[in-house]
């Protein structure tokens, strides 16, 4: 049995804001950087060393997952390995002309109903973006390539998983934990992990 830990980065600058962020490069804000480094701390209990870290491109995710291994002290020795890959399809997910935007005023300008179906829709898309379906394609094809194939190897028995919220949704529909009428159901808060094991290849949730 294997143990993959995902968790979405802390709060970013943009997430204090309450503002579209998608692709946009922003960094951890005072509390997301008190949040990875309780998660560090909440891992220490779990007594995991981590085999293999994957992040996305975006330095939230970076530095979240760099804070929660210092706690652990396994930085140095996992960075020596490169046993820390960082992908741009664990991306967060595209917000096209959203992106930057204050989501309040976005919904009081186009209305809660269509704001809600470019969120939390599985094929819609916001002007110029990406729907949560694009991510999980885009997901799902680096998990063929790259993720599972390291998941597999026998050396590989604890995964941490950095990275954002959309992202890791799309995860855990190609993981097959949930699909596409359930994700929803999903809360991913910023800073806190979610369980998967992996066993006679099927993943599930602890």
């Amino acid at each position: 049995m294997k143990n993959i830990l995902l968790i979405r980065h802390g709060e970013s600058e943009w997430n204090k804001l309450n503002l579209f962020t998608g692709f946009k490069n922003v960094e951890l804000s005072d509390q997301g950087i008190e949040e990875a480094n309780r998660a560090g701390q909440n891992f220490k209990n779990l007594d995991l060393n981590f085999d293999i870290v994957f992040t996305s491109e975006l330095k939230r995710a970076q530095n979240t997952a760099k804070i929660i291994l210092e706690n652990l002290e396994q930085w140095d020795e996992l960075k020596l390995q490169n046993k820390i890959t960082n992908s741009f399809n664990l991306n967060e997910r595209d917000y096209g002309d959203l992106t930057g935007l204050n989501k309040k005023e976005t919904a009081d300008k186009f209305g809660e109903d269509q704001v809600h179906k470019w969120r939390r829709g599985y094929s819609d898309q916001p002007p110029n973006g990406e729907s949560l379906e694009d991510v999980v394609n885009r997901v799902r094809i680096y998990f063929d390539s790259d993720m599972l194939p390291a998941i597999n190897k026998s050396e590989n028995n604890n995964i941490l998983i950095v990275a954002h919220g959309n992202s890791l949704r799309a995860l855990l529909i190609v993981m097959k934990i949930y699909s596409p009428d359930n994700i929803n159901s999903v809360e991913l808060s910023t800073g806190v992990p979610i369980h998967v094991l992996f066993e006679n290849d099927i993943f599930s949730l602890k």
